[in-house]
């Protein structure tokens, strides 16, 4: 079975999960635990993703991400590629760190954002990792301690996670940390782990049943949110994917784009396969790998075959080349 296409939706919040694989630990040391959230905090910057909450855990790890116009594999490629790299030389081990891909939620912000930020956060807590609230609140392994003003990471979002707690920083915290104390009876979160709207019907079952008897509803594992949301969610995506059909079907395909962008920065295609020193084929490099993945939908393999240069040399020509077309807006 083919694999279901993330979903893209520039400005959505992103329920982001990945796991060891076999469940093992992940994260053995604090040495990793700051490796990974240093990573975190470049790749957000690079993606320009914003953070809401977050958590590591001995064998997984929970984001809650605001993504800009860049897809979320931005940001966490690059992510968990670099940090799996760097677990197996700092453990002197080789194979697969992270167990298939991660999981990508997109979420209905104003229903379950703060519901999230609240799972999220008491993780460590459900867990056992930690004893109490007041332990979680000096805990330095998720976002909350940030929010409670200890511990805080640059790049995570807290003014505006407790913007929605209150103006005051002092009286939101309070409202905030009542808000996850409440949070400990709930002992059922299958409803945030994506596909709500089927699991508020009674599940695949149920949905069956009622589609005998032609009744149907829009449903989506990887979106959280009711009906509208939904619909609202898959049809953005959907003219995404159709803006890059419609170019694929005028008959661009990189070797167009190629000529056109040659022509319009004036350089010569076999200087491509040069070294960009100069201001001209750096340029046409840039844009040639940006408007390749961001407009035509190829993959960095495909851009790096053609030019010759290595996937990390186009992820570095794609943010120059997303640098230029913002400067030319």
């Amino acid at each position: 079975m083919p694999r279901i296409g993330r979903l893209h939706i520039p400005g959505g919040c992103y329920h982001l999960m990945g796991r060891g694989l076999e469940r093992r630990a992940i994260f053995s040391a604090d040495t990793d635990k700051r490796d990974f959230l240093v990573r975190l905090g470049d790749n957000l910057q690079r993606s320009e993703s914003q953070c809401m909450a977050w958590a590591i855990m001995p064998n997984h790890f929970h984001l809650l991400i605001r993504i800009g116009s860049k897809p979320p594999a931005k940001l966490m490629a690059p992510l968990l590629g670099g940090y799996a790299g760097c677990y197996n030389r700092r453990h002197q081990r080789c194979g697969y760190v992270f167990q298939n891909r991660y999981r990508s939620i997109l979420c209905d912000a104003d229903n379950y954002l703060l519901e999230l930020i609240r799972y999220i956060h008491l993780n460590p807590l459900r867990s056992g990792i930690v004893s109490d609230m007041t332990a979680l609140d000096s805990y330095p392994w998720t976002g909350h301690a940030g929010i409670m003003g200890r511990h805080r990471q640059r790049w995570q979002s807290t003014n505006e996670a407790l913007g929605y707690f209150g103006e005051k920083p002092s009286s939101a915290r309070r409202v905030y940390r009542n808000f996850l104390v409440a949070g400990l009876e709930i002992t059922d979160h299958k409803y945030l782990t994506g596909g709500g709207l089927i699991r508020s019907h009674g599940g695949w079952e149920a949905i069956g049943q009622l589609r005998k008897e032609h009744i149907f509803c829009i449903g989506d594992e990887r979106i959280l949110g009711e009906s509208d949301f939904v619909e609202r969610s898959l049809a953005e995506d959907e003219l995404a994917v159709q803006a890059k059909s419609r170019l694929k079907q005028q008959g661009w395909n990189l070797d167009k784009l190629i000529k056109m962008v040659c022509h319009f920065c004036v350089v010569g295609e076999n200087q491509l396969f040069t070294k960009a020193h100069a201001n001209s084929l750096s340029r046409a490099k840039s844009l040639i790998c940006y408007w390749g993945t961001q407009a035509l939908g190829l993959t960095s393999r495909e851009i790096a075959d053609r030019l010759q240069i290595s996937q990390p040399a186009v992820s570095y020509w794609i943010r120059q080349g997303g640098r230029i077309v913002e400067a030319g807006k």
